[in-house]
């Protein structure tokens, strides 16, 4: 990069740390640490979410999975068809639930509802599969920052941990939260100024779209992932991401975290349903992208042959580092980085939220009495989970899966097992403790058996599979074993019927305009695979 690049690239990261420190001088207690003080707006919290989603990982790996990954295509799209639907099951099944606790932890529901056991399982759970996935994204980050500085991956990762752990132990949420604001318009801007580069590139010569048509199909009815072979299907990608995401945004502490820092559940229902509106434009840019890459490596064998004997994901980094201008280099490097740590930043604020809360607090409760005492061992143990990330990320580096399938595969081998619990417990009144974790472990075991075993079963079934294992075993463990103790105060019946005064989902608009934006996504994406289509078909 030039100089004006680095000056950018610095000035921001400088920026950003400087924005944690400024934030941390709110911060009284735990509560300013980890909820913002509960009085964050919707629109905040969902542009947040938005970020962590679409972050480093999907601009990375979507356009090279896209252009490159062997049946890759854009039918990357049919991921973004479950998120409206998911939205308005996470609003009304357990938006209502979450609100009613007092801590900042989600896994204070388990206990509640079923014993302190069930809620150490459930956080221990989380904090496994939340440490592993932030690894992939620290390695993803890292990977950008290798390609920039020409240095070994293993050295990026160290400069990026540090960068990422100092601005969130020093600011909490706050910091966050801002942040992936400000990370969210660098991307998208970045990403833009990149498209357009690459499509003038290509002269408007459209014979260099003459890629293979199949990666052209953004919906494919032909396979259902159970023992075909085939991942990217219509039916386990919008089956296995409705479990996927109604576990990610509802159950999984790093995103459920901010829905407990809205001020009440309508304001926290409003943060969902403009999530769901916001995501499918920005997935849709980025396909778009590495359909215009596909073309230009076509076109330019140059850039073929720096691509030669590397894993997919080096496609984006190496496109921008290659030929944006100067000054856009720095620009979009930042956007890069901002997209990593918006999904870095939630993932240590969150797996130190559940340690304090969960753990310190289990075993040492007068520590509580202490806040300032409280926060300090807060931000220590952020810094220690970014540790620990760092050294889980040395071992992602030596995988040749795109980043994104990785980190998916890790939330459906989780996600459907977690969200069993909660439902479970929020719709049956009958099911208990006992049940919940033994519904987890097998569901959970069956997942990693089905990894091990039968790779020709899609791992986006995973998340179904498990979900229905944990919560068949659950009811049928809780019917043989008799409860001590049955209670319906916290399932949705029982905090339903203290608050009469919560509105009907069939009554919300919400709830329509999701299910319509849902068909409006799906029409969308079959347009645009007709009219790349129909460009292909013209040329050859």
């Amino acid at each position: 990069m030039t100089l004006i690049d680095w000056v950018v690239l610095i000035t921001y990261l400088i920026g950003i740390i400087g924005l944690g420190i400024w934030l941390a001088r709110r911060q009284q207690s735990t509560d300013d640490y980890f909820l913002g003080g509960r009085k964050m707006g919707p629109t905040v919290i969902a542009v947040s979410l938005a970020a962590n989603q679409v972050s480093a990982i999907s601009l990375i790996s979507a356009p090279a999975f896209v252009a490159l990954k062997t049946d890759g295509g854009i039918k990357w799209l049919q991921f973004e068809f479950a998120v409206p639907v998911s939205m308005i099951a996470i609003m009304f099944l357990l938006v209502p639930v979450f609100r009613q606790l007092s801590g900042a932890s989600v896994y204070e529901y388990a206990e509640r509802r079923f014993g302190a056991g069930t809620r150490l399982t459930l956080s221990a759970l989380f904090m496994f599969s939340r440490g592993l996935s932030t690894s992939v994204i620290l390695y993803t980050s890292a990977l950008v920052l290798s390609v920039v500085l020409s240095l070994p991956i293993y050295v990026t990762m160290v400069i990026m941990a540090v960068v990422a752990i100092a601005y969130t132990t020093i600011g909490g949420i706050m910091a966050d939260v801002y942040s992936d604001i400000i990370q969210l318009i660098i991307l998208y801007g970045g990403v833009l100024v990149a498209l357009i580069v690459s499509i003038n590139m290509l002269d408007g010569d459209l014979s260099s779209l003459s890629i293979d048509p199949t990666r052209l199909n953004s919906i494919d009815f032909s396979h259902h992932g159970l023992g075909d072979g085939q991942t990217f299907a219509f039916w386990p990608m919008i089956i296995g991401c409705l479990f996927l995401y109604i576990g990610y945004y509802g159950c999984d502490q790093s995103q459920a975290q901010r829905l407990l820092a809205a001020s009440d559940n309508r304001q926290t229902q409003n943060a969902l349903m403009i999530n769901g509106l916001i995501r499918f434009p920005i997935v849709l840019t980025y396909i778009i992208f590495g359909v215009v890459l596909a073309a230009f490596i076509q076109t330019q064998p140059d850039f073929a042959a720096l691509l030669k004997g590397k894993n997919p994901d080096y496609l984006v980094p190496t496109f921008m580092i290659t030929y944006l201008p100067v000054g856009v280099v720095g620009l979009v490097m930042a956007g890069l980085f901002a997209a990593s740590m918006s999904s870095l930043d939630s993932a240590y604020n969150s797996l130190s939220a559940v340690t304090v809360t969960d753990f310190v607090l289990k075993f040492k409760p007068d520590i509580e009495q202490n806040s300032l005492k409280m926060l300090r061992l807060s931000k220590f143990i952020t810094l220690l989970w970014g540790i620990f990330t760092a050294g889980g990320a040395y071992f992602v580096a030596k995988s040749s899966s795109t980043v994104i399938e990785i980190v998916n595969m890790i939330g459906s081998a989780f996600s459907g097992p977690i969200l069993a619990a909660f439902l479970g417990g929020i719709l049956f009144r009958s099911i208990t403790g006992s049940g919940v974790v033994t519904g987890i472990i097998t569901g959970t075991a069956l997942n990693f058996f089905l990894g091990q075993c039968v790779p020709s079963i899609s791992w986006l079934w995973w998340g179904p599979i498990g979900f229905c294992t944990t919560l068949t075993v659950s009811l049928i463990y809780s019917k043989i074993v008799t409860p001590l103790y049955i209670s319906e105060d916290w399932t949705l019946k029982g905090i339903l019927g203290k608050h009469p005064e919560t509105q009907s989902w069939l009554k919300d608009g919400r709830v329509y305009t999701l299910a319509i934006y849902t068909v409006v996504i799906i029409i969308i994406s079959i347009i645009v695979s007709r009219v790349l289509h129909s460009i292909v078909t013209k040329v050859s």
